[in-house]
């Protein structure tokens, strides 16, 4: 069992209409058909919504998606249609809100891995693939692979986990040529992203991103490239064979599995909330990651 810890009432806005509550996100549609994607500073961990919010990391993640979907506009295009606060709207959406274009949105989390952790390093340690694609031998955690690879996975209700699927059932599910669309576009967006951030002395390790059709062109959509979306490493500190340090929510994973949570991540028990000295370290390295990324000051 998992989800959220204490599930949000969403707001009742006139002239929109609450479509779901997903873990960090409220999605409306207004009259005029658009989606309106509002960024909340919920956390998630081992597939729960956990009971204490990070502050600001709603506007963090909405921000440095809009700067990457800049930096991304020639590769692919975005759904972002405005960030203007729909009439009504209460002052605490301001900075976390977007309008966006609906589209059919393609049922498949679209991975990029050009290092091995997480679960591709599960599945290596037990097979030596990942997503059914065979890796050498000798690597180990943050072992930076030969060539990015395109590893999807199918999307999990909230609650749920995403499950790891060949290249060949997306093509399945989807159709070949869709499937190979998904993979290309993935990897170059990826390539694009991570010589970007490696300027930056950033590694970004891995990132999913989600695509729908408008038509028959295909657009990125929801977040992009964010510390939620992405893991993203400090190259000067990178070292195979360990975990490494982060840009993102392993500062809460970690301390969630620590003995001093006493959490049991194998029991049904909902996880704690989190100490303030963990929620005032995870808003500081959302902001970094911010920063270091687009050279811009958060305040």
């Amino acid at each position: 069992m998992s989800g959220f810890v204490e599930k949000p009432e969403p707001l009742q806005v006139p002239g929109l209409v609450h479509l779901h509550t997903g873990k960090v996100r409220e999605l409306y549609r207004n009259e005029a058909g658009d989606l309106v994607m509002v960024a909340s500073d919920r956390i998630s961990a081992y597939d729960w919504v956990l009971p204490t919010e990070i502050p600001d990391k709603g506007r963090v993640l909405t921000r440095l998606s809009l700067w990457w979907f800049d930096q991304l506009a020639d590769l692919v295009p975005h759904h972002v249609l405005s960030t203007e606060l729909p009439e009504g709207a209460p002052a605490d959406w301001a900075g976390r809100t977007l309008v966006c274009k609906s589209l059919a949105m393609v049922p498949v989390e679209c991975v990029a891995r050009g290092y091995l952790t997480g679960s591709g390093l599960v599945e290596y340690d037990r097979t030596r693939t990942v997503c059914g694609l065979a890796l050498p031998e000798g690597l180990e955690d943050g072992s930076e692979l030969p060539a990015p690879i395109f590893t999807p996975a199918t999307k999990a209700a909230v609650g749920d986990h995403d499950e790891n699927v060949s290249y060949e059932e997306v093509a399945r599910q989807v159709g070949a040529e869709l499937a190979a669309d998904l993979r290309r576009t993935t990897l170059d967006v990826y390539g694009r992203a991570r010589g970007i951030a490696r300027e930056r002395g950033i590694l970004l390790a891995d990132t999913k991103f989600e695509f729908g059709l408008d038509g028959d062109t295909l657009v990125i959509a929801d977040e992009v490239l964010t510390p939620d979306s992405s893991r993203f490493w400090p190259a000067d500190t990178w070292r195979p064979g360990r975990a490494q340090p982060s840009f993102d929510k392993q500062f809460v994973r970690d301390w969630l599995t620590s003995a001093e949570s006493g959490w049991d991540r194998a029991s049904e028990t909902p996880p704690p909330p989190l100490p303030q000295q963990v929620v005032d370290a995870t808003r500081a390295k959302y902001i970094e990651a911010f920063e270091r990324l687009t050279g811009m000051s958060w305040a």
